[in-house]
């Protein structure tokens, strides 16, 4: 099944407002979802940049353990690993590398802030619905929570950003 993932803060193949980019607050965009099957409990989110000048595209976030009957995020969800809103939800791993001074170092949202020049990078916000609950700890990388949750999915659907520097 296909899940219609929107944004109040930019429509599907437009530019994502500087607010939620690395050069503005760097706060998570509100995502909502539509289209649940019945047979969700839980739904994972994955951000990513495939236009990254990497080997693998460049993670943005990584959340999952959202509860099933849940159909948005809200702004400025927190970089914590262990997550009070929505109730039960965890975070995984970004690309970005630790940072010493960055007290929460890789986890949660950070958003786009490709090279100056490269051009128009396209951010793919992932929805996917699962069956089952995953069975997993906080900090998970994007392959370790695609690994977990393979034989679960039931719907997914996308949201795509761009920005460009």
């Amino acid at each position: 099944m296909k899940l219609e993932v929107t944004s109040t803060a930019f429509q599907h193949g437009q530019p994502i407002p500087k607010k939620y980019t690395g050069e503005g607050v760097d706060v998570s965009p509100p995502i909502a979802w539509k289209g649940l099957p019945p047979e969700t409990k839980e739904i994972a989110l994955i951000c990513d940049d495939p236009d990254a000048p990497t080997a693998e595209p460049w993670v943005h976030w990584v959340i999952y353990k959202i509860p099933g009957d849940t159909t948005e995020l809200p702004e400025g969800i927190p970089r914590e690993l262990r997550l009070k809103t929505p109730a039960g939800a965890m975070q995984g791993k970004n690309s970005w590398p630790d940072d010493p001074q960055d007290k929460v170092g890789n986890i949660g949202y950070r958003g786009p802030m490709p090279p100056r020049g490269h051009g128009v990078h396209h951010y793919h916000f992932k929805v996917y619905a699962l069956k089952g609950e995953l069975n997993v700890q906080p900090g998970l990388t994007k392959k370790a929570l695609l690994d977990a949750m393979k034989n679960l999915i039931v719907a997914e659907g996308e949201l795509v950003g761009t920005y460009q520097r």
